[in-house]
C-alpha cells in the first residue's frame, strides 16, 4: 500500500455538487482524477476553468448521486479510464477492481489499494493511499452510511477495515453530514468533550460555508460514535434506547444505527 504522501504537485479539490455531494477532483497543474462525479457540468466547469485534461474516474459504489456523470464525462474524453466496483452492474465501467487491487495514476504519479467495504451497499469500496482514504458513503465525519444493502455486520466489518488504518489517514467522504451527524453523536455520547469541541468547530465552520471534510482517522476515532462502539459510554446510551441484549460490538453497532435512522 502506498504509504508515503501525495506529490508536492497534487492538490486535492472538492468540487461541489446536488446540495451536498463533494466531487473530489485530485490534479496537479495538467491533470484530474474524479472520485464519484454524480453531476458532469460541475467536473467539466473545474476542469475547463483550471486547464486540466480529465484523465480518469474513480467509482466508490453504484448509487447515482456517485455516478451519473460518467456517461457525459466519458463522451467528452475519448478513452476516459473509468474505475470501479466488480460485478458488470455500472454502466460505463471500463476496470473493474476488489479488495487488493492496485490503481495506478500514472498521470498523478500516485497510486491506491483498493478495500471492499459492503454495508451502504453490497459493492461498496474505497481507494487507499498516500495516507489518504477515498470512502464514498462508508465513513461520515461523525457518523456513517445507511444500511441500504448490507447487513449490520458487514458495516460493522467494513468500519474496522477502515479503524486499522493509521490514525493519520485522511478521509474524504463524499457528503456534508457533519453538523447533523454531531447532533446525533451528541445524543449518543454527551459527555465527550472531543465532541463538544468538534461541534464548536463544524458550527463555526459550517457558517462560514467552509466544507468540513476531509477529515482525520484520528479526529473520528475521538467523536465517532459509529467507531466507537467499545466504548462504555456509547454501550450505556444505546442500551438506554433498547430492551436488546447488547452481547458484542456488532449488537451495539446495529441498534445504534437504529437510533441514529429514527434521529
Amino acid at each position: 500500500m502506498p504509504t508515503d504522501s501525495f506529490p508536492a504537485a497534487l492538490s486535492v479539490t472538492p468540487i461541489p455538487a446536488f446540495n451536498d455531494n463533494y466531487i473530489w477532483c485530485l490534479h496537479n497543474e495538467q491533470y484530474a482524477v474524479v472520485v464519484d462525479p454524480g453531476d458532469a457540468d460541475p467536473v467539466l466547469a473545474f476542469c475547463k476553468d483550471n486547464e486540466l485534461a480529465l484523465a480518469a474516474i474513480l467509482i466508490t459504489h453504484h448509487h447515482h448521486d456517485h455516478t451519473g456523470g460518467i456517461t457525459k464525462l466519458s463522451s467528452a474524453v475519448k478513452d476516459l479510464p473509468v474505475i470501479g466496483p466488480r460485478g458488470g452492474h455500472i454502466s460505463g465501467i471500463t476496470k473493474s477492481v476488489a479488495q487488493g487491487d492496485l490503481v495506478k495514476l500514472p498521470l498523478l504519479d500516485c497510486e491506491f489499494n483498493v478495500l471492499e467495504l459492503p454495508g451502504h451497499t453490497l459493492d461498496h469500496i474505497a481507494f487507499v493511499g498516500h495516507n489518504a482514504l477515498f470512502c464514498g458513503d462508508t465513513l461520515f465525519s461523525a457518523g456513517c452510511g445507511r444500511l441500504f444493502e448490507g447487513t449490520p455486520g458487514q458495516m460493522h466489518r467494513s468500519l474496522n477495515k477502515i479503524k486499522r488504518l493509521p490514525a493519520s489517514t485522511v478521509i474524504y467522504c463524499t457528503h456534508e453530514y457533519t453538523q447533523a451527524n454531531v447532533n446525533f453523536a451528541l445524543a449518543a455520547e454527551p459527555d465527550n468533550q472531543a465532541l463538544q469541541a468538534y461541534d464548536n468547530w463544524v458550527k463555526e465552520t459550517r457558517a462560514q460555508n467552509t466544507p468540513t471534510l476531509p477529515t482525520l482517522l484520528s479526529t473520528q476515532l475521538d467523536i465517532n460514535p459509529f467507531l466507537r462502539c467499545d466504548s462504555p459510554a456509547i454501550k450505556k446510551s444505546v442500551a438506554s434506547q433498547s430492551d436488546a441484549e447488547l452481547i458484542d460490538e456488532i449488537a451495539v453497532f446495529t441498534h445504534l444505527r437504529q437510533w441514529k435512522d429514527n434521529f
